[in-house]
């Protein structure tokens, strides 16, 4: 194993769930664990490295990785990470304003509500600007943070992203996660990065800003791969929206803390600072924001366009259809209890 080993998670209709390293052009299973949650758990528990862990479980079983990121193969890929046992006990959020162009679309989207004054999203953003990257031991300017949901609203390489229909629009944000697991004492420990497509309403979010919240309200997808790794410096990729095979839009993208107007120390403070992020054994996927995405420039996304997010270093492109319901609300009814 290296500092940037490669992980998938996936399931066979007789084998059940399985995780493997990547070694392409092939996916090696591993003995024992069916899960990157149960592997790192077994790792914080026993004090032995999640990488001598794997060195001692990797099976001479390979597996041609096309055939199941094709999704020609029975094997099929899962998030790559989730909590299997309790996907309550995942919590996926985020931060926004951490990237110029990201603060400068928002500003675009809420300009006529400040006139010709500064809007929020920009004065957040210059505020991480100025205080995002404070020096060793203090604490920084608090970023936006957001609430997507809990771990059964991750969705794999493959696996379509909803629009459901109480929703307004759904459109891709290219984006880096970070996967934590809290140990049994309370300790969040970082296990590495997954490419991440965020998937916001941006429609509900331009009637109001105060929409924000349930305009975050939505599936989200991870993987195919988690990388171990530390390096979040500098990281280069592109996110391209494809329609009957021919690319709709496209853009260079950029994250990592050089890139970015917060410090990944100053992110994960803020995230952790509260006492209920810090629950022992709890799951955590944090999305460190993007750069680009094409609402921004103006593309209204249909049934059956494929967004594609890559970022060099990360593995392989995470690749997901969008699915709009049908406008048919159903209405859901409370029942008294008493």
């Amino acid at each position: 194993m290296n500092d940037k080993t490669r992980l998938v998670q996936l399931r066979h209709p007789a084998e059940g769930r399985k995780i493997a390293v990547v070694q392409e052009p092939f996916l090696v299973l591993v003995n024992e664990f069916t899960s990157i949650y149960q592997l790192v758990t077994k790792s914080l528990e026993s004090g032995i490295s999640v990488h001598a862990l794997l060195e001692h479980q990797l099976s001479t079983f390979k597996i041609e990785y096309d055939q199941v990121y094709n999704g020609l193969s029975e094997w099929k890929l899962l998030p790559s990470f989730d909590n299997p046992d309790i996907p309550s006990n995942c919590i996926v959020s985020g931060t926004g304003l951490t990237h110029h162009s990201s603060a400068m679309n928002r500003n675009v989207m809420h300009q006529s509500e400040a006139g010709n004054s500064l809007t929020d999203s920009m004065k957040v953003y210059q505020w991480g600007v100025e205080g995002g990257k404070p020096a060793d031991g203090q604490v920084g300017i608090q970023p936006e943070w957001f609430y997507k949901g809990t771990g059964s609203i991750l969705k794999a390489h493959g696996e379509a992203l909803e629009v459901p229909d109480f929703g307004d629009d759904g459109g891709e944000e290219p984006e880096i996660a970070g996967v934590y697991l809290v140990d049994s004492n309370g300790q969040p420990v970082r296990i590495g990065f997954t490419t991440g497509n965020e998937f916001s309403d941006h429609v509900m979010e331009k009637k109001n800003y105060l929409y924000l919240a349930p305009s975050k309200l939505r599936t989200c997808s991870i993987g195919p791969e988690l990388v171990l790794t530390d390096d979040f410096s500098d990281l280069n990729g592109v996110v391209t929206v494809s329609r009957h095979e021919e690319v709709l839009w496209t853009s260079d993208i950029k994250t990592g803390e050089i890139n970015m107007a917060h410090s990944l120390s100053n992110l994960e403070y803020h995230h952790f600072k509260y006492p209920d992020h810090r629950q022992p054994l709890q799951a955590h996927v944090h999305f460190y924001g993007t750069g680009a995405f094409s609402f921004g420039a103006g593309i209204k996304l249909q049934t059956g366009d494929k967004m594609k997010v890559h970022w060099e270093g990360m593995g392989r492109a995470l690749i997901n259809p969008i699915e709009v319901a049908e406008n048919t609300i159903e209405l859901i009814q409370v029942k008294s209890g008493v």
